[in-house]
């Protein structure tokens, strides 16, 4: 290494002691009778600035390939380096993915789609592009998610006709009231890799917050905690558009009952239809749905689902990867994790290339208006950038059919970025664009 190289990486690696111990600091004197903040395997991270405008983990260069890096072959395929055991349960959870259920299943009585992969194709785990509705208004200030109305997630499919003990009833699909005074759209995520995001330590996310904080304090990103069913613990969330969700087995099971109607043991109630609770009283299959095994095969597929390859470097694409962090993206589209401890040894210990801090931060205009767990409507998680290619439209609600539109739809936080991107030469602008497709 050279040796002003090695000089940085020593200092980067002495200022991010003091930052753990600032941050034990902090945690310790937090009120010891609430829920333990963080239940995920806590791991080693360094932190290095790149060019004074990012934060990434120390073993890697952003440009170029980490080290240990945790790849798959095709959109789509498994993760890299999985042992047959981990393979066969691969193989199983794709097929639970795939299957349809049905109403003597326990699908609906109110629900979006009959099977995970009518939303997340193209490959499988990817997104079809498909649009769900969000809804609710502001009260005094606070945001109303109206659930006594079916909020804040709209179901737009439902049963219909059903035979039960009180006679024949017709289930219909949800509408957004009148009186709802925020309407959004949220475009289905793609899945790929998302078994590396659930394995980095909540002590990493909460180390970048705090370095962001320091370095970048224009562009910092906050976690959202939320709950995490399972242990009862706070966690830092980093599923969904507002990071809203701590982990992929909660992310299962979130998404079989308020995507398909199917309750489990984390998630027995079902959703009240427009939210009138006896109406369930015609449900034809009112106990419990499934009990955890589906979930787990769910979670399965999704967590030994492989990250999007990377398509081969350039001269464009290098010069590219510069622009990008000159003007500030990489503030919060972070380049560069690393795993914790896990089970699985192709995920263990792996630096993996998401692009996203998976923190909040307030997007302006650009936030949807829907408050979820500690993130408020101007709020929006960072949006991961791998498999950018792969994707139909981008933002939130799908309103950018290219990467140049998302990037000129950022507000908020992300103006700097923005107003730097549209002051650039057109080659550095092409670059940048050839580069976000090859991610």
């Amino acid at each position: 290494m050279h040796p002003r190289r090695r000089f940085r990486l020593i200092l980067s690696l002495s200022r991010w002691g003091a930052l753990t111990v600032l941050a034990s600091l902090v945690l310790a004197g937090c009120d010891t009778n609430r829920p333990p903040l963080n239940t995920a395997p806590l791991s080693k991270l360094g932190v290095r600035v790149i060019q004074g405008d990012t934060a990434a983990p120390a073993d890697s260069t952003n440009d170029l390939t980490p080290r240990n890096l945790a790849t798959s072959t095709l959109l789509g395929d498994p993760l890299a380096g999985l042992d047959a055991a981990d393979m066969i349960r691969f193989t199983q959870g794709q097929e639970d993915f795939e299957e349809e259920d049905g109403v003597d299943e326990g699908l609906g009585p109110i629900f979006n789609e009959s099977a995970c992969v009518t939303c997340h194709n193209a490959p499988v785990g990817g997104t079809t592009g498909r649009i769900e509705t969000r809804f609710g208004r502001m009260i005094s200030g606070h945001f109303d998610p109206m659930a006594n109305q079916g909020g804040s997630l709209m179901q737009d499919h439902a049963i219909g006709l059903v035979q039960s003990a009180d006679g024949p009833y017709t289930y219909v699909a949800e509408v957004v009231p009148a009186e709802a005074t925020i309407r959004t759209g949220r475009l289905t995520t793609p899945l790929f890799g998302l078994g590396l995001v659930d394995a980095v330590p909540d002590a990493q996310l909460l180390a970048l917050a705090q370095w962001e904080a320091r370095i970048t304090p224009w562009t910092r990103g906050v976690p959202n905690m939320v709950t995490e069913i399972k242990t009862g613990g706070v966690r830092v969330g980093r599923f969904g558009w507002k990071a809203q969700v701590p982990t992929l087995h909660q992310f299962a099971g979130d998404a079989y009952l308020n995507e398909m109607g199917i309750t489990s043991p984390e998630f027995p109630n079902e959703s009240d239809p427009q939210g009138n609770h006896d109406l369930l009283k015609y449900n034809p299959a009112p106990g419990m749905n499934d009990d955890g095994t589906d979930i787990q095969k769910a979670a399965d597929f999704m967590t030994l689902l492989g990250p999007p390859p990377r398509a081969a470097r350039t001269a464009l694409t290098d010069d590219g990867a510069r622009v990008f962090r000159q003007i500030g993206c990489a503030n919060c589209h972070v380049p560069t994790l690393t795993t914790g401890d896990s089970p699985v040894q192709a995920i263990a210990h792996r630096s993996f290339q998401p692009y996203s801090d998976f923190l909040l931060h307030d997007m302006g205009r650009l936030g949807d208006g829907i408050a979820q767990g500690q993130a408020s409507g101007r709020q929006m998680r960072t949006a991961p950038l791998w498999g950018l290619s792969a994707r139909p439209a981008y933002l939130h609600d799908g309103r950018a059919k290219t990467p140049q539109e998302a990037i000129l739809q950022h507000a908020g936080q992300g103006a700097i970025a923005r107003d730097r991107y549209q002051n650039l030469d057109w080659r550095s602008r092409m670059s940048l664009i050839a580069f976000l497709r090859s991610l």
